[in-house]
């Protein structure tokens, strides 16, 4: 049954692929980068209500997803178990909409968020912006997100109905208005109000969209944002998520002081502010759009950062940025990283990309 359900499941995903390519692409990118996005996690919500959309969640995942995913056996990690490596970054779903359908599309985990204790609107529109010809995301969006009490109580509806079959983390931030100085108590009120929700905790200290958090990877702050994170997580495992943009020298300070810290492990990268790798043809739009740059222009700053941090430390990490195909999937696991996430790449490959992605790292 085995040998005859694997080439089906090809055929099905080289459909999928095409439908992709020649409708839903089209399709989505008539509209502007964020209304598609949140086209995109409305239909992700929508899918997961009722027992009959999650069984066609399931049907369209059997048509895309992985077809080696049981070949390769779970990943066990940060004490949890992982159906594999590959996983949707922070970014896609802020508010938990989609948690009950990112499992049957193919995702092995889910990193929620990045969210803050209280709702906010983030920066003004537009905030999303494509770069076509670099396969390339420009985003700002400033951490729109209703509230890590909104999404707790989601998570908690999730749970209890059986609908949570992969690891949920979620990533955890500050609020705009909460002065640098005053941020830990922002990260301690999402941790507290997530205990028992999330499988793991991302501290997201390298975002470029609000103002001050950046300062948070210097040695000092980051020292007592991660030591107090850990210490009231208990047993939850807490990740720290830093910038390909920090010079060596900063990563490895970085480094030390999150083992000191006692994290859990390290996920590199999130977005950057160079704009060295976009086409030529783009660069002058690139350089006028503030916001943090993801796509095909971070694919290899993000693997010798993940080289950088595996190198220089035994937690475990998870590589993120610029995962197109893949072989770029491939060369993240080759360079240290134990997991793998992807965002930006599924904008212009589609879903197929998950299934690329987990049979590549297989």
């Amino acid at each position: 049954m085995a040998s005859r359900a694997l080439p089906i499941r090809r055929l099905a995903r080289d459909a999928g692929a095409t439908a992709y390519t020649q409708l839903g692409k089209p399709l989505l990118w008539r509209l502007d980068a964020e209304t598609a996005h949140h086209g995109t996690v409305v239909a992700a919500d929508l899918l997961g209500r009722t027992a009959p959309l999650r069984a066609l969640t399931v049907l369209a995942g059997y048509a895309v997803g992985p077809a080696h995913a049981a070949m390769s056996g779970p990943i066990e990690l940060l004490g949890l178990s992982f159906p594999h490596r590959i996983g949707l970054a922070a970014g896609m779903d802020k508010d938990g909409r989609g948690v009950a359908t990112w499992g049957s599309l193919g995702f092995g985990h889910v990193e929620l968020g990045t969210v803050t204790p209280r709702s906010q609107p983030g920066n003004p529109r537009p905030r999303l912006v494509r770069l076509p010809h670099s396969h390339a995301v420009i985003n700002r969006m400033g951490f729109n997100n209703r509230g890590v009490h909104a999404l707790a109580h989601r998570l908690r509806d999730a749970r209890e109905a059986g609908l949570v079959r992969i690891p949920v983390g979620v990533s955890i931030g500050k609020n705009k208005a909460t002065p640098v100085e005053e941020a830990v108590a922002d990260y301690l009120e999402s941790v507290t109000a997530l205990a028992g929700l999330a499988d793991y905790l991302a501290v997201n200290v390298s975002s470029p969209n609000t103002p001050g958090l950046r300062s948070l990877q210097d040695a000092g702050p980051l020292r007592e944002l991660l030591s107090a994170v850990v210490r009231a997580a208990g047993q939850v495992p807490v990740l720290v998520k830093l910038a390909p943009d920090l010079s060596d020298p900063a990563l490895e300070e970085a480094l030390e002081v999150a083992l000191e810290a006692g994290v859990g492990g390290v996920i590199a990268t999130n977005t950057t502010l160079s704009r060295e790798s976009v086409a030529p043809s783009e660069r002058t739009r690139a350089e006028s759009e503030a916001g943090g740059l993801s796509g095909a222009p971070l694919t290899q700053r993000a693997r010798e950062v993940v080289a950088y941090v595996a190198n220089r430390t035994t937690l475990p990490v998870v590589g993120v940025g610029g995962v197109m195909t893949g072989a770029d999937a491939r060369a993240l696991v080759d360079a240290g990283a134990s997991l793998v996430q992807l965002y930006s790449g599924l904008i212009y490959a589609g879903p197929t990309l998950v299934a690329d992605a987990v049979e590549a790292t297989a």
